[in-house]
């Protein structure tokens, strides 16, 4: 019963990780994508911090910290892990630059895809030093559905938007499937992680990720709101898929991607909820305080009115 819940597992993994980057796929449009990419530096900026110091910042937590050896794999794995799909989503919560956001998503995205095959086997052992194999499928999974969603919403935005719900669908409930599964069959290795210092280890990796990318995101607050919860928030979709294929008889790698991404978070909301409240007290350049008063009123009583509606 194990074995065809283990496989149930991976299968469900599979689907919400093709069917997410198909909805993602379904939302962009190329010029929303390239727009933002134009900035060179933000771009540098944001390579540096989720593909130099994000992994730098999990390997030295493993060197720093004395956890289980299948933990601090998992870190590893999910700093190498960059451009989580739900990016655009706790970038609006942040009220922050949503165009960048979409773009940035895009970028960490195919980043990862040619960063996690080539630099994780120096890093971690046991994987595989030839990267084809980690390379693979990355490709057919991620950066393939991918394209075939940009595809259609390039060819037809009318069909896009009536399979973007669908897809959508489906990634959530295969999402809510393998989450649910994976918990159940690692639910005493879980509980093994509490004293275990890695669930600590995880939640500042996190934080810490979220403040470089803040700190390297540029003048506005727009861009530093996203580009710190885009360095912060992981890729948990790409590093389940290479956790689960290469990993499988270690129940510890997944279990410190799960405990991970839950406990981190609570530091992320956190980060969105500051950037957000900062956002609507910011005041607008040439307005007096009195005029700034006025405006932040007057975006709560539009916040408000788009709720009752």
């Amino acid at each position: 019963m194990r074995e065809f819940l283990e496989s149930v597992s991976k299968l469900a993994v599979l689907v919400f990780v093709v069917t997410c980057m198909i909805t993602a796929g379904l939302g962009l449009s190329v010029r929303n994508v390239i727009a933002p990419l134009r900035r060179a530096r933000l771009v540098l900026f944001a390579l540096l911090a989720n593909f130099v110091v994000a992994p730098g910042l999990a390997y030295g937590l493993t060197e720093l910290i004395p956890i289980d050896r299948s933990y601090a794999t998992g870190l590893l794995l999910l700093g190498g892990a960059a451009g989580a799909p739900f990016l655009p989503k706790l970038a609006e919560l942040a009220r922050g630059d949503i165009a960048f956001s979409v773009g940035l998503m895009l970028l960490l995205m195919v980043g990862s895809v040619l960063f996690m095959p080539v630099v994780l086997p120096l890093l971690i052992p046991g994987l595989s030093a030839d990267p084809w194999p980690l390379l693979r499928p990355l490709l057919l999974t991620m950066l393939l559905p991918l394209g075939i969603g940009m595809i259609v919403r390039s060819r037809s935005e009318g069909w896009s938007a009536k399979l973007r719900p669908v897809f959508a669908l489906v990634s959530n409930i295969s999402m809510i499937l393998a989450v649910l599964l994976l918990i159940g069959l690692n639910f005493s290795a879980m509980l093994g992680t509490f004293g275990s210092g890695a669930v600590a280890v995880g939640v500042v990796f996190i934080a810490l990720s979220t403040a470089v990318g803040c700190i390297l995101g540029g003048p506005t607050a727009g861009t530093r709101s996203v580009l710190g919860l885009g360095t912060g928030q992981r890729n948990i979709a790409a590093a389940l898929l290479i956790a689960t294929q290469n990993f499988a008889s270690d129940p510890g790698v997944v279990v410190m991607l799960l405990v991970s991404t839950f406990a981190g978070l609570v530091p992320l909301l956190f980060a969105a909820q500051y950037f957000a409240r900062r956002s609507s007290q910011a005041p607008t350049p040439g307005t007096s305080d009195s005029q700034s008063a006025e405006l932040v009123s007057a975006r709560a009583g539009v916040t408000q009115e788009e709720q009752n509606r």
